[in-house]
């Protein structure tokens, strides 16, 4: 069981392209200026089974999937069952935001469980002051787009590289 505040359908703010976004609740950081502080407190959330959302995101064959929140490193057996039905099902891509760095994750065999299944990780607190509305899927310039299977196929930290496609013009 995942709890999970709301699902997005078919957004385009967190990560490229359409994705389904699993806004869970549940955040240990409480970062000043966040967005979602109504994610922090776990019990604002509603539980929900990993068939119940997986229905949800298979609804949609063209959209990705992110999971964001809250934390969902604060429930990582939840997120783990679900990316794992979710990449035995089909090839969507997985974008996960955390507070937590790639090198605390590796750290924490229960988080780390979770991360094997991710493509993209949004690691870091939001630091306010470091705050950059110019950035691409992330809101301070100390968070990072990491590249999760080469990164632990390095043991390294290894950034993402994301590039917009150009707007096509007929």
């Amino acid at each position: 069981m995942i709890s999970v505040l709301e699902i997005i359908e078919d957004t385009t703010a967190d990560g490229p392209g359409f994705r389904t976004a699993i806004y869970c609740a549940g955040c240990v950081n409480r970062c000043p200026g966040c967005h979602n502080p109504k994610s922090w407190d776990i019990a604002n959330g509603r539980n929900m089974s990993t068939e119940e959302i997986l229905r949800v995101i298979l609804a949609d064959p063209f959209a990705d999937v992110t999971f964001t929140g809250g934390d969902p490193m604060y429930q990582p057996e939840g997120f783990a069952e679900l990316a794992m039905a979710i990449k035995a099902a089909c090839k969507k891509s997985i974008w996960c935001y955390t507070g937590y760095t790639f090198e605390e994750i590796i750290k924490n065999p229960r988080q780390m469980n979770l991360l094997q299944h991710i493509d993209v990780l949004v690691d870091g607190r939001f630091i306010e002051a470091l705050k950059d509305e110019s950035l691409y899927f992330r809101g301070s310039s100390n968070q990072r787009l990491i590249d999760v299977q080469a990164s632990l196929a390095q043991n390294k930290a290894i950034i993402y590289e994301y590039e917009p496609k150009a707007d096509i013009h007929i």
